[in-house]
């Protein structure tokens, strides 16, 4: 529990302060990575941000060692309230109130998954078929990519409504699903036993693998993305999209039991089923700014 609150705390802190290194840097661009990658490891506070969310990475090894993957979930999604509330000390960013209900009915979600647990008939798990595991992330990681390509394209439509992100957090949040179910199964087999044998069993599986993938694809469309669109927004849609990604296909994957308790299993469903349609609804575009009160409008002679 402790590793996954500091977990919550470094990624909150690493994504407020890249959100506000990339507002000091040029508009990066997914087309040029090596000039993307230039321009950020160039910024201190941005390879601050990095850090941070590196060791986020760290402490979220510990926890999938010890908790099982939708207990996980519903702790690393409360982190929201702490993002939201940086963001709008640290970034300036406000949300409306319909973005802040739907904020809400998310952790009323996640609560509701997190109630679903009993820490006496939940079980861990520490390994998952390597066939099934990549039957579940290939689709995936092509679905992420191509959602991303075509929020790239709408977003060069110069008619177009400005963006909240939230196309974009699903494309970068199904990634990082992926992420994290790699890093579920890199946890499963760090062992201080036969670290010689561990490493050996880990290259021939396929997390690192995907860790590799997600993360240079990861961090090049999240930057991007993060440039463009209020973090107060973008990283509640994508750690939504990864929490519920993670706790449904990788508990079947990794074979940890749904409840049998009838209460539990309607909890856990109707919790999962509320933060889908919450994140289908939430706002596609931010509104345009209203004219001050009695300006006139400009019209063409």
């Amino acid at each position: 529990m402790a590793a996954a609150l500091l977990a919550n705390v470094l990624y909150s802190t690493g994504f407020v302060l890249e959100k506000r290194a990339l507002a000091a840097l040029p508009d990066v661009d997914i087309r040029r990575p090596a000039r993307l990658l230039r321009l950020v490891l160039g910024s201190p506070l941005w390879i601050g941000g990095s850090l941070a969310l590196a060791a986020g990475f760290a402490a979220q090894l510990a926890v999938y060692r010890t908790l099982p993957i939708a207990a996980a979930q519903g702790i690393f999604v409360s982190g929201l309230v702490l993002l939201v509330l940086l963001s709008s000390r640290l970034l300036g960013e406000e949300t409306t109130g319909r973005e802040r209900y739907a904020l809400g009915a998310i952790l009323a979600a996640l609560l509701m998954v997190v109630l679903s647990l009993n820490e006496d008939s939940d079980t861990v798990s520490h390994g998952a078929p390597a066939p099934l595991i990549l039957t579940v992330c290939l689709p995936t990681l092509s679905l992420g990519v191509w959602l991303y390509g075509a929020a790239e394209r709408r977003s060069r439509n110069r008619h177009r409504m400005p963006t909240t992100g939230v196309e974009y957090g699903v494309a970068v949040g199904l990634l990082y699903g992926v992420s994290s179910l790699a890093i579920k199964g890199v946890s499963s087999r760090l062992t201080a036993h036969d670290p010689g044998g561990a490493v050996l069993a880990l290259l021939r599986s396929p997390y690192p693998y995907l860790l590799v993938f997600t993360g240079a694809f990861g961090l090049v469309m999240s930057q991007a993305a993060l440039q463009r669109c209020r973090a107060s927004l973008i990283v509640p849609v994508c750690t939504t999209v990864t929490s519920l990604f993670t706790a449904v296909l990788g508990t079947l994957a990794f074979g940890e039991a749904l409840p049998h308790d009838p209460v539990r299993l309607a909890l856990r469903l109707a919790g999962t089923a509320l933060a889908v349609a919450v994140l289908l609804a939430m706002p596609k575009h931010d509104e345009a700014p209203r004219p001050p009160i009695g300006a006139k409008e400009l019209t063409p002679p």
